[in-house]
């Protein structure tokens, strides 16, 4: 089955050429990109950047080779990123809270040759034993990864590449067209987060990026305009960070505000304040950390957030929600870029994560033991060309038949609303029943809102599995759990 009518064709272009249309709608002299520093950057100056850096940065490499990108959400990083879109590389976004070995598992596994970094983000981030891991790290037999920094790339560029640059500035999509590699190439590479083994590559083309970034603003419908500014605090080396906080308001005309670290409660919402930021994406933890940390409003500006990566508890949108502030659930894979299917503000249904985006098919598969719903696999041209493993480094597997298994549990209504009921992996047998590990902690997260909980099953002799809660609430009572889900309608297993 199919959400609504997506034109494909108008993600038939590279992500640089992407950005040089939305230049020409929306005008070259508007201010698109701010990071911390407030020093907001133009289409113009954006794109007059990325043919400037891009020209430097791909020195030495070829077309369609990955190079990595170790960077927070600083302009620095946009410019990186369309600079080597530009000028046909691969762009491989590292995970740098990943640790050395994973981050030395995905070079090599993308097979990159050179990764961009900056001495002022490692030294603030004490990374210099991670870069000394990647740059240690052999790709091939006798070659190993060249550590970049973005401070000897600014003090390489001199009068003539300036010159180059504003002269290829004047005629972008010619000199563009020179280097750039088909739309269904890949042009970006992304990693799992290893927690299930080895860390994968995920291999996404320009087709991928721009079609997500179409599909969510067709989706978002009259929620979003170019009058709006969105604040992005999550790191681009997530898939929700990169495409819905910084690629489709860029492509759209919103104005993005970067900051480094979703994990400063105190300064973002004065950063909300300074910009009048009108929409933001974020995750329930950290929408919790924000509504505390604010002063009064601080967040006044904001008309919705869109939440992702997991579940949203009540007790934050009724936070939000007295400052006027809808909270829209979300979701998504980074496999599909990430974002599959969302709420919106005039059409939320709170408890779900709203209807899928146009052009994305979808099957439920049976899984013995759920009765009602399915696991959920999806197809459409925002779907990844396919995953790389480490066993065989820069080989692009592709998802069969186009089809992505997202490995989740969900149960779609009548009028197309999605709730998501649990992983796969996170269903328990007990008695020959299947039991949501995901609903267990949220009838937790209902009794002791403040907590944080997590449910793990063990294997039971008698019962085939066990439930055990984990939380860091010291007066959480069994007994009480127990009376909440008869209560609640909760099977007697």
């Amino acid at each position: 089955m199919a959400a609504q009518q997506f034109d494909a064709k108008i993600a038939d272009t590279t992500l640089f050429a992407a950005l040089l249309a939305a230049s020409s709608k929306h005008g070259s002299g508007k201010p698109i990109l701010e990071d911390t520093d407030r020093r907001p950057l133009t289409y113009k100056r954006l794109i007059l950047g990325a043919l400037v850096l891009g020209a430097k940065l791909t020195e030495g490499t070829r077309r369609s080779e990955a190079v990595g990108v170790l960077l927070p959400n600083v302009n620095a990083m946009v410019v990186s990123l369309f600079g080597l879109n530009a000028f046909g590389r691969v762009a491989a976004l590292l995970n740098f809270t990943a640790g050395s070995r994973n981050l030395v598992s995905a070079v090599r596994t993308g097979q990159i040759s050179k990764v961009i970094t900056s001495r002022r983000f490692v030294d603030q981030g004490k990374l210099d034993d991670v870069i000394a891991a990647i740059a240690a790290a052999e790709i091939a037999p006798g070659k190993r990864v060249a550590i970049v920094y973005l401070e000897d790339v600014a003090k390489s560029i001199g009068t003539l590449d300036k010159i180059k640059g504003v002269v290829r500035s004047l005629m972008p999509g010619s000199v563009h067209r020179g280097y750039a590699m088909r739309p269904e190439q890949t042009a970006l590479l992304l990693f799992t987060s290893g927690t299930e083994g080895t860390p994968k590559g995920v291999a996404l083309s320009s087709r991928n990026l721009v079609a997500n970034a179409r599909q969510i603003y067709q989706h978002a419908g009259g929620a979003l305009s170019p009058a709006d500014v969105m604040m992005n605090p999550l790191p681009m080396f997530h898939s929700y960070g990169l495409t819905a906080g910084s690629l489709m308001p860029l492509l759209s005309g919103l104005k993005v505000v970067l900051y480094p670290s979703p994990l400063h409660y105190k300064q973002i919402p004065k950063l909300i304040r300074e910009t009048q930021a009108t929409v933001m994406v974020a995750t329930d933890t950290f929408l919790q950390g924000y509504g505390r940390a604010a002063e009064p409003d601080d967040l006044a500006s904001v008309r919705f957030v869109v939440a992702g990566a997991e579940r949203v508890k009540d007790a934050t949108r009724a936070m939000w929600a007295k400052g006027g502030t809808t909270i829209a659930e979300g979701y998504g894979a980074t496999e599909c870029l990430p974002v599959i299917a969302c709420n919106l503000p005039n059409d939320n249904r709170p408890g779900t994560v709203g209807r899928l985006l146009p052009g994305i098919e979808y099957r439920l598969d049976e899984v013995e033991g759920i009765t009602e719903g399915g696991k959920l696999v999806v197809r459409g041209p925002n779907v990844m060309l396919g995953y790389l493993h480490a066993d065989v480094p820069g080989l692009v597997t592709p998802p069969e038949g186009g089809w992505h298994d997202t490995g989740d549990i969900v149960v779609i209504d009548a009028e197309g609303f999605i709730s998501i009921r649990g992983r796969a992996k996170r269903f328990a047998k007990i008695g020959g029943e299947m039991v949501s590990l995901a609903a267990v902690e949220t009838l937790a997260s209902s009794i002791w809102p403040e907590g944080n909980h997590v449910v793990i099953s063990l294997p039971d002799p008698r019962k085939g599995e066990q439930l055990v809660l984990i939380t860091d609430r010291p007066d959480a009572d069994k007994s009480e759990l127990l009376r909440r889900a008869q209560a609640a309608g909760f099977p007697e297993i």
